[in-house]
């Protein structure tokens, strides 16, 4: 029992020997104007207040790039969004010669093509390089051919002396059909 009473007489002593202090506050408040690397603290609405000049600035880079995220993006600006994406030109390989009118043939080879609206009427352009090689008449249509893509040409046979052009943008659908150009007979 002395021993028991020797413990406990030794763990007073050691417990008022320790001087326990209580702090009040928080534990910035101990550091009084400067923290131990010398900064100024900072209040909640200077911190706030930098954050948003930081998400302006931030905003105000990315105005002209039209990307869309989260919920800024809606439906209704799909159509402006696609409108201004850069367009890349479709490539259509002819492999055979083509007439695109009596006195024109469209040689074999890889051209671009470029559809628009001349006077309200749909023309598909074939272009080597930056060289206009044909302008085509075209009807406009709905179908989309089945196409997995917006932007498309294509060749496909119709008979066997005609083949068919279709094409589709943003804008509109439209084929043209044109005749095979084949090596006239040589009189002899």
């Amino acid at each position: 029992m002395n021993m028991r009473k020797i413990l406990v007489v030794i763990f007073f002593i050691v417990l008022l020997g320790s001087g326990c202090v209580y702090a009040e506050g928080d534990l910035w408040d101990n550091y009084g104007d400067n923290n131990a690397y010398g900064q100024k603290p900072v209040t909640d609405e200077e911190f706030n207040s930098v954050v948003d000049k930081l998400k302006e600035k931030k905003l105000g880079k990315k105005k002209n790039k039209n990307i869309p995220k989260g919920e800024s993006y809606r439906q209704s600006a799909e159509t402006q969004f696609i409108n201004n994406v850069d367009e890349e030109l479709p490539i259509l390989s002819i492999t055979l010669p083509l007439k695109a009118d009596r006195n024109h043939i469209i040689p074999v080879g890889h051209y671009q093509i470029v559809g628009e609206k001349i006077n309200g009427e749909p023309v598909i352009k074939l272009y080597q390089a930056h060289y206009l090689i044909a302008q085509l008449q075209a009807c406009e249509t709905l179908d989309d051919f089945n196409q997995k893509t917006i932007n498309f040409v294509e060749l496909l046979p119709e008979d066997e002396d005609k083949v068919k052009i279709i094409f589709g943008n943003v804008d509109f659908n439209a084929y043209t059909i044109l005749d095979i150009a084949h090596a006239e007979p040589v009189e002899e």
